[in-house]
């Protein structure tokens, strides 16, 4: 097809923070766990699960929800840690899926576990939801084969923003990437198949770049830094 004829228009990059807002829910033990989990804002689950990413720190490459890290390093209960830390929130349709996928792991847990763990107070766990905050960059791409030059240099925020966040916006779970893409008709089918490929949840934010800057380098047969 025409350049003209498939052309999407340019793709916008955006960047992104997550504000932390407190719920005033905590937890102490397995049980009330569950039990707020089951009715916890959804922004909060996806808090947990994303919002290390994006803090300033990694906070455990081995255990990569704040569920999991808490189980460990409070409740001590390293069964249930591992349980949770190979939780990967993208195999979840929605975040309710998540919820109740989460809810089914801690049930099994409490059959398992009696007298339950009480933590002290200073160690409950807390429930956090967040608000997303997206900035204009002022960067366009006018073409897919700027990509491989592009994205090495995107704030980690961008990354964030249009290959995770934005399957939560995107009625089909697509990355911003591929929706542009998509834009093209089929010229980019294979780009767009590789791309949804990629798992961006056992990684961080930097290592996810990385991935995707080989990809696109890759596809393109280019050489990128």
């Amino acid at each position: 097809m025409a350049f003209q004829e498939t052309y999407p228009g340019p793709f916008e990059v955006k960047d992104c923070s997550l504000v932390a807002i407190a719920t005033g829910e905590k937890a102490r033990n397995i049980s009330e766990l569950r039990d707020r989990l089951a009715k916890s804002d959804l922004g909060s689950i996806y808090y947990h699960f994303w919002g290390g990413s994006l803090r300033p720190t990694f906070d455990d490459p081995q255990f990569h929800n704040d569920f999991a890290i808490w189980s460990h390093y409070s409740l001590h209960d390293d069964t249930l840690a591992e349980r949770l830390a190979v939780v990967d929130p993208t195999d979840f349709f929605t975040l309710e899926l998540l919820r109740e996928g989460l809810i089914e792991i801690l049930e099994q847990r409490l059959e398992e576990v009696e007298p339950w763990v009480w933590v002290p107070p200073d160690q409950s766990f807390h429930f956090i939801r967040s608000q997303i905050v997206v900035f204009d960059t002022n960067k366009r791409i006018q073409r897919p084969e700027e990509l491989p030059d592009v994205v090495p240099g995107l704030p980690v925020g961008s990354i964030f923003y249009h290959f995770i966040d934005a399957r939560r916006r995107n009625p089909e779970l697509m990355d911003d990437f591929r929706a542009w893409l998509a834009g093209f008709g089929d010229s980019y089918k294979d780009l767009s198949l590789a791309l949804a490929s990629v798992d961006p949840y056992f990684v961080t934010l930097k290592e996810l770049r990385g991935q995707l800057t080989q990809l696109l380098g890759h596809y393109f047969m280019k050489v990128t830094p």
